[in-house]
């Protein structure tokens, strides 16, 4: 058999979301599984869409999610030669012509066609005596048309008739190739076996195909994928839906893994129940057979709990090498030491790294003193103010008898609950609230601990001090 070659090529004109990362894991996943190889293709042929930076934002995206090729990135700007090369042959076989109309004439002849109430074909108004192709002209393909059937790995048998075929752009004026033409080229040139893209190009493949004859090619195996569509479900994923930029995913402090994981699922399952898995775990159970052939839902909340499950099984001396630069500036003046404490307290709780400073601020500054924490209470806002001081200043006391260790604070707690014979809804929210001025924190208990008992009475005393006043 020989080997399993896949592509990624993206045309550099802005930055990466997930749909075509997941393209691009997918055809990572194949040739990894066969022992192949993964290949970047940048399609820079589109001059006037390119956007600075674009290609070293792709390799840095595929990087950073751990999907780094085996060769390239190839640029097919830097290949023109090997196009003109493949060119020139459709013209000596008589299978590409040069394209002498101006944009003009095509609208024209594009009316004549909606005036008898036809399809409009260029095929239909070929030049009947074409110029020699100099390169400063298009070059289009001379088309034969005929009826196709092929196998899509995900789509199964598809076919489609004549009518789809047209003649279309090879080579455009500029001497740079159509993405249907040089994308063909590349592919044989790369021995490229699985072409692995989106819906968006099926209905150019009788064009392809027509193509591959005329070059003399065997086409390779191609796969579509669904579309990602939105959280709605009833149209295609866009930016104002939530595909953004993949870097910004590392920005916010996700775990590669996790976007691995999830992107994997948008489409594809192993026939379990299972919606977590790890490289190794994809690389052994992928199948292009099992992806499916309609759209797949992006949801934001599958993709937080899946980055949340990455990062709770995350060994907490990596995770805080990984948290680095996400921590509040206030944390800056702590031990190493005592951010790891706290870091473990969060953990469980963490979605993205960019949280931290949310979930964890009360624990390096004194937050203000905010009173609607408790009137905006479920429980807290049926107490008249007198009882809550009451209640506090007994807690107070008690705390002020422990040693303050997790085991010894519980044990404090628990007895608080007997002497005031309130529900811990109702005393340990006004212990936190007192405490941290937030409105949520971990366990009480540990996080009394790790703010130490100096810094957890004198809180107590000056929530006292604001609340009474």
């Amino acid at each position: 058999m020989s080997e399993i070659r896949t592509r990624f090529a993206p045309s550099p004109t802005g930055y990466l979301h997930v749909g075509g990362v997941r393209t691009a894991l997918f055809a990572w996943l194949v040739a990894r599984q066969a022992g192949g190889k993964f290949i970047l293709r940048i399609e820079d042929t589109d001059r006037a869409r390119l956007v600075e930076g674009a290609p070293k934002h792709i390799q840095e995206s595929l990087n950073w999610l751990g999907l780094s090729p085996d060769e390239g990135p190839f640029f097919q700007s830097k290949r023109l030669d090997i196009y003109k090369k493949w060119a020139d042959k459709l013209v000596a076989s008589g299978r590409a012509y040069a394209d002498p109309f101006s944009p003009a004439e095509v609208q024209t002849f594009r009316e004549l066609a909606a005036g008898g109430k036809q399809p409009f074909r260029f095929r239909d108004f070929r030049p009947k005596d074409p110029p020699e192709w100099d390169g400063k002209m298009p070059l289009r393909f001379k088309s034969e048309p005929k009826d196709y059937s092929w196998h899509d790995e995900v789509m199964g048998n598809l076919s489609a008739g004549a009518d789809a075929i047209d003649d279309f752009i090879l080579m455009k004026s500029d001497g740079y190739p159509t993405y249907n033409f040089a994308h063909i080229v590349d592919d044989a040139e790369m021995a490229i076996s699985h072409v692995i893209r989106g819906q968006e190009f099926v209905a150019s493949m009788p064009n392809y195909l027509n193509l591959y004859e005329a070059l003399g090619l065997a086409p390779p195996k191609f796969a579509t994928v669904p579309h990602i569509m939105a959280p709605s479900g009833n149209k295609k994923l866009s930016k104002r839906d939530g595909a953004k930029d993949i870097l910004d995913y590392s920005n916010e402090g996700y775990l590669p893994e996790a976007l691995v994981s999830f992107l994997s699922t948008l489409g594809w399952n192993d026939g379990t129940d299972q919606e977590i898995f790890t490289c190794e775990e994809l690389i052994k159970k992928f199948a292009l057979s099992r992806v499916q052939k309609s759209g797949a839902r992006f949801d934001e909340q599958r993709l937080l709990w899946t980055s949340g499950y990455f990062i709770r099984e995350t060994p907490l001396e990596k995770l805080f090498e990984l948290a680095k630069g996400f921590w509040p500036p206030e944390a800056a003046k702590a031990s190493d030491d005592y951010k790891k404490q706290v870091l473990a307290l969060v953990q469980e709780r963490l979605k993205f790294l960019a949280e931290l400073p949310s979930l964890t601020n009360f624990f390096f500054k004194d937050l203000p003193f905010d009173k609607s924490l408790i009137t905006d209470n479920k429980q807290l806002k049926k107490f008249d103010k007198n009882e809550l001081v009451v209640l506090l200043e007994v807690a107070k006391v008690r705390l002020e008898a422990s040693d303050f260790t997790v085991n010894d604070l519980i044990k404090k707690l628990n007895a608080l609950l007997e002497e005031t014979k309130q529900k811990p809804a109702v005393l340990f929210s006004l212990i936190r609230i007192a405490t941290t001025n937030a409105p949520a924190s971990p366990a009480l208990a540990s996080t009394l601990a790790v703010l130490g008992k100096e810094r957890s009475l004198k809180r107590i005393d000056n929530f006292l001090k604001n609340f009474s006043d």
